[in-house]
């Protein structure tokens, strides 16, 4: 019997017609800009309506589904995160949870829209502890974007899956794309959007409204600027003006510092905030580079005293200009540093570069569909409620009739067919007669179904007469924005300057306050705060308020502002000008230090008399009356002191 063998078969030749020539050029280009347009509109870029990138938007919705609102108790992050990623966010989970920490930070969300409880990060750069350690639920203000959703206000779309539904957009009744801003990156393209304070865009949205051809230079008169949740000060309005009115522009802005005296006479400046985005590790790190470069001296100590509120020291050493090295910070360190605004949001699914008009006009927009939508549904309701109430109403007014009916009819079924036939009730009136109680054969009850019959049939004129007129849509919408303002509206964090860091003096950074100049025969000046005097009772011995020599004693003695302008007048006919703040500012008991560090005075020449100009002056046509000690008088203007030197 011959061995049988296993052959293999030839493979098939395959036709050449089932291979497709595509030319690798276009066909690249096509991936290239399908992948830039999934990233843009489905990752980095927010929806000009609600502020939203499709993972914010999940987070918070998945929240919602799960009835995670702010007064819910928390719930673990891990299961937040892993209802995002299973029913709506197929990402990784570090994504979610970065984007849910975020919208918990308050250093780095204006208005957070997540209740975060345990280690969800600091100012210093640390990162939030693992999600199976944190528990998270939506903050109070987050359910304003979510108001009205079960009501039909916005569409709806299938999930990755198509295993259940997702909004496409939130119906919310704030303006959240300028309220928290956003900072994305996309393929070509980005955005940065800055924070702004509630109360403002709220009043430039009623302003809108009020008035559709206002400006965006109207509109930048009530929204002054960015207010960032770290707070510090942002420069000359102009720029930020153009930045609002364009979508593009850089702002400067800079971290508050304090410059104080101690009582051995050298100076700390103490930092209080830093510019939106910046690490206070890393700033810190910066300056004890510097030091330790020798590029920055004059430093003998650092501290980050920080806790809650930011408190960073720099204690100086004896002799070193406290200014100098503050404005040395300032210009190479991230004390200072610019925002660039670029607010390009996606607009109908398409990105553009838009200004603070054209966001604001897409929130009324969307607002006035949402409110559209909202009473629409209402109206439908209420009719559907009208509808069961006439029936009712009907019915008990043929009580005994119906009755009747329903004992002589073998089972439910018959019993509504029999009346649908003799009272013409439809299908729902009939199902709701057959449910209704024997209470409602009483009389309070039939007096109430009349009454709440009425009220729907007046709410439902109501609802008719809204949907008619535009302009009541628009009023509602501007009523329920001040009730948002009022539940929610806060005192600014971001200092506005007027004007621009090039043009602005020492004076803006100084606070206005009143002080109080001594100076001595021997040559010694100083300022004291007016609190350092305390009120004495009868008989008070007084206290101590200058260590001088036995030698030396006061000559002038003078209350003004920190912001004056302090005329020296010598024995030689001179005049020099300083500010009073550029005087150190001691405590009471303290001795100042000599005139000659601020004037360049000759070595016989002596400072007779001191004169304070407010600033309140200086816009007046105000005159001075020089007399010399032989007599000899005349009047001059203050503008011819206008310029004065100081050597």
């Amino acid at each position: 019997m011959a061995k049988k063998t296993d052959t293999i078969a030839p493979a098939e030749p395959q036709g050449h017609d089932k291979i497709l020539s595509v030319d690798i050029v276009g066909e690249m280009e096509k991936s290239y800009i399908d992948y830039a347009m999934s990233v843009i509109t489905e990752r980095a870029l927010p929806d000009v309506r609600d502020g939203l990138k499709p993972v914010h938007r999940r987070i918070l919705y998945a929240m919602h589904d799960m009835g995670l609102t702010h007064s819910s108790r928390f719930r673990k992050s891990a299961l937040v995160v892993g209802d995002v990623l299973g029913k709506y966010h197929p990402h990784g989970d570090t994504s979610v949870y970065d984007a849910m920490v975020g919208l918990a930070q308050d250093f780095s969300t204006r208005y957070q829209l997540v209740q975060g409880q345990g280690n969800f990060g600091n100012a210093d750069g640390d990162g939030a502890a693992a999600m199976r350690y944190t528990e998270a639920r939506m903050s109070k203000i987050s359910s304003e974007l979510l108001r009205d959703i079960e009501k039909n206000t916005v569409d709806f779309r299938p999930n990755y899956d198509a295993t259940r539904k997702e909004p496409t957009v939130f119906p919310t009744a704030l303006p959240n794309l300028l309220l928290n801003g956003t900072l994305g990156i996309a393929v070509g393209m980005a955005s940065n959007i800055a924070p702004h304070n509630l109360g403002e865009i709220v009043d430039a949205c009623k302003l809108l409204i009020e008035n559709d051809d206002a400006t965006n230079e109207d509109l930048a008169e009530v929204v002054k600027g960015p207010d960032f949740p770290t707070g510090g000060l942002a420069f000359n309005k102009s720029d930020i003006t153009h930045a609002l009115s364009t979508g593009r522009g850089g702002v400067v802005c800079r971290g508050e510092a304090e410059i104080a005296e101690q009582k051995n006479g050298s100076y700390q400046i103490t930092v209080t905030s830093l510019p939106y985005r910046v690490i206070r590790s890393t700033f810190v790190e910066s300056i004890a580079t510097l030091v330790q470069e020798k590029k920055l001296e004059g430093i003998k100590g650092l501290e980050d005293h920080s806790a809650k509120d930011m408190r960073v020291v720099i204690t100086l050493k004896n002799g070193v200009n406290p200014q100098k090295v503050l404005n040395y910070l300032y210009k190479h360190t991230q004390l200072q540093q610019s925002f660039h605004y670029n607010m390009v949001a996606l607009v109908d699914g398409v990105p553009e570069t838009l200004s603070l008009k054209s966001i604001l006009n897409s929130f009324i927009s969307h607002r006035e569909v949402v409110v559209r939508r909202r009473t629409e549904f209402d109206l439908q309701k209420a009719k559907d409620r009208e509808h069961i109430l006439l029936g009712l109403k009907k019915a008990l007014d043929h009580i005994d009739r119906i009755i009747t009916i329903i004992r002589g009819s073998k089972d439910a079924s018959v019993a509504k067919l029999n009346l649908i036939k003799e009272f013409k009730f439809s299908d729902l009136q009939a199902t709701a007669i057959l449910e209704m109680r024997l209470q409602k054969l009483a009389g309070l009850e039939r007096k109430a179904v009349e009454l709440e019959l009425k009220e729907k049939q007046e709410l439902i004129a109501d609802l008719e007469a809204l949907l008619k007129s535009s302009k009541k849509i628009f009023a509602v919408i501007a009523k329920e924005l001040d009730e948002i303002k009022e539940k929610y509206g806060d005192e600014r964090k971001t200092k506005i300057m007027n004007g621009g860091t090039n043009m602005i003096s020492d004076e803006d950074l100084v606070p206005e306050k009143e002080t109080v100049l001594v100076f001595t025969a021997g040559g010694y000046v100083k300022r004291t705060d007016p609190s350092e005097y305390k009120m004495q009772k009868r008989g008070g011995v007084g206290v101590i308020d200058l260590e001088t020599k036995e030698e030396d004693f006061v000559t002038q003695l003078l209350t003004t502002d920190t912001h004056s302008d302090l005329l020296f007048f010598t024995n030689k006919g001179k005049a020099y000008q300083i500010k009073m703040y550029e005087l150190p500012e001691g405590k009471r008991a303290t001795k100042g230090k000599s005139i000659m560090n601020y004037l360049s005075l000759a070595g016989d020449e002596q400072v007779t008399s001191i004169l304070a100009v407010p600033k309140s002056a200086k816009s007046e046509k105000a005159s001075l009356m020089l007399v010399t000690k032989k007599g000899v008088a005349k009047k001059v203007s203050y503008e011819s002191f206008k310029d004065v030197r100081r050597t």
